[in-house]
């Protein structure tokens, strides 16, 4: 899917989420993991790693497996998809 041509709100991306088991998020300077099968984070957690600003899902996004990856962190990447 093109994130230019496309975007995802919060009812698509929750959907999103219930398809995977964890999820690596860069914010800033920091990646923030979440476990889905060991951790039961809340809606409003979940729409604050995955929503940027505009109300949108943040890019880039990747789906590897059961794996999500949202905006980018280099070390989060090489980790996914070696």
């Amino acid at each position: 899917m093109d994130a230019r041509k496309t975007t995802l709100k919060e009812k698509e991306a929750l959907a999103l989420v219930r398809e995977v088991d964890e999820i690596y998020a860069g914010k800033g300077k920091r990646v923030v993991y979440l476990d889905l099968k060991k951790d039961k984070p809340d809606k409003a957690a979940l729409l604050a790693v995955l929503l940027g600003p505009t109300g949108n899902l943040r890019a880039p996004t990747l789906r590897r497996g059961r794996t999500l990856l949202v905006g980018f962190d280099e070390a989060a990447y090489a980790k996914v998809l070696k």
